[in-house]
């Protein structure tokens, strides 16, 4: 049992010792463009630290600040730091996390609850799952210093069960970390306990949604709620909770050992820190990629990326998932941040980015993830069940070469009701890139035009 900040620096320096006479082989060549054009705060022990070892984790400073937190600050000191940070929520909304932890704080409850959103069901998206399976120590910790923040002693995980490696990991990293002492009751000796468990999830794309998440938990089906009211006030249980993203709470760590205004001087004025993106598609590097926030798109395709394969031309990027938008060449020395993407009609979403060559037809990419959207609509709300369905079968006209000017007239009237008349996110972002295509791309639609 560790039982003070002493006590885990010296098993740090022991483990160090160690590691330092039998070196682990890295096989990568650290020294391509795709790793050092990257800034890594959230990745930096991917490939590094063995991700089933507490004590290697602990060597590489785990826990440091967790115990610093608990030993010299206040958890309004805590909150202050991050305000400080400006760390945005990394999974979609970009809401600022030291006011969503703020809100809970002040909130009078014997039980309050922190749970960390791993049901991460994007096409193309990998993000949480690497840092799940590399780092789930980091996610512990960040998930802890949390609850001392906010006054929460439970927290949970939820993940796809589809995930059996993270699964399996963060596991064992519970127990670990409960055996060692730092998780548990009176950690430290500074009479906070927390604790932590692991939900499965059936793999429904709704339950990436906060409130419909919450209702799986509970044992519920994954249905959205409207809100107000807001999660701080009525989460699990109808107990005032924390949901954040697996990145979200990845950052928190260092953010407390460097300080906030270390993380407020990496990207823009308004979105700071880095962004991990899964970059994907026809692009000659694929992977994990985390660069600081205002990277243009440039940078990411060509500098990191290599470029489009096949000695093709590029057309296309789609960014945030199902849920964003395509954004053409002319657009590709954007700097992304949340309020750019927001501003040609994407999202930044979870992390996913997609490339698209030349061959690649935009009307069936949006009757791709539109079909998805339907496929994955919780059916709770008529627009989004009803209005997706039929906005796919719009979509197979125009690819049929059978729309009408009257169907193009439909498809954009019928985006918007979607987009303006559904129950949660899914539904309300589920148009985008139809929307999106069609402001770039128009004369594909036109195409598939048959009467005169």
């Amino acid at each position: 049992m560790i039982t003070s900040i002493e006590e885990l620096q010296e098993l740090a320096q022991i483990k160090k010792s160690q590691n330092d006479a039998n070196p682990r082989e890295i096989e990568i060549d650290m020294t391509s463009n795709f790793y050092t054009k990257q800034t890594r705060i959230v990745l930096e022990n991917e490939g590094i630290i063995d991700p089933e070892d507490i004590e290697d984790y602990i060597a590489h400073d785990g826990y440091i600040p967790l115990f610093k937190v608990l030993d010299e600050m206040s958890p309004k000191d805590v909150i202050e730091e991050l305000k400080i940070s400006g760390l945005r929520g990394r999974g979609g909304g970009g809401y600022p996390a030291g006011l969503k932890w703020e809100s809970v704080s002040k909130v009078q409850s014997e039980q309050k609850y922190i749970i960390c959103n791993g049901d991460e069901g994007d096409p193309g998206a990998f993000m949480d799952r690497a840092v799940m399976e590399s780092d789930p120590h980091r996610v512990l910790e960040g998930m802890a210093i949390a609850g001392f923040a906010c006054g929460a002693d439970k927290g949970y995980i939820y993940i796809r069960a589809e995930y059996p490696i993270a699964v399996k990991r963060l596991t064992r990293a519970i127990k670990q970390a409960t055996k060692l002492g730092i998780l548990g009751q009176n950690i430290a000796q500074s009479g906070f306990g927390f604790t932590i468990e692991i939900r499965l999830g059936a793999g429904a794309f709704v339950c990436g949604e906060g409130t419909a998440l919450i209702a799986s938990i509970e044992g519920g089906r994954g249905h959205p709620r409207q809100k107000p009211p807001h999660l701080s006030d009525h989460g699990l249980w109808g107990k005032p909770t924390i949901l954040n993203n697996v990145e979200t709470f990845a950052n928190i760590a260092p953010i407390i050992k460097n300080g906030g205004e270390w993380f407020k001087s990496i990207g823009t004025q308004n979105s700071s820190g880095t962004k991990v993106f899964a970059l994907s598609g026809h692009i000659k590097n694929t992977g994990l990629v985390e660069v600081p926030m205002g990277t243009t798109l440039r940078e990411l395709v060509y500098d990191i990326g290599g470029g489009v394969e096949d000695g093709r031309k590029f057309k296309a990027i789609q960014s945030g998932g199902p849920s964003g938008g395509c954004i053409p060449e002319h657009l590709l020395d954007l700097e992304v941040d949340y309020e750019s993407l927001k501003e040609v009609d994407s999202i930044m979403g979870s992390g996913g980015l997609i490339v698209m060559d030349d061959s690649s037809n935009m009307v069936e990419i949006a009757r791709f993830f539109m079909d998805f959207c339907a496929n994955e609509s919780c059916g709770k709300c008529t627009p989004c069940r009803v209005g997706t369905t039929q906005l796919t079968g719009l979509l197979d006209k125009f690819i049929a070469k059978e729309a009408t000017k009257h169907d193009f007239t439909l498809l954009k009237e019928m985006c918007l009701v979607v987009k303006s008349t559904s129950l949660c996110g899914l539904g309300q972002t589920a148009p985008n890139p139809v929307l999106s295509t069609i402001k770039y791309f128009e004369d594909e639609y036109l195409a598939g035009i048959c009467d005169d």
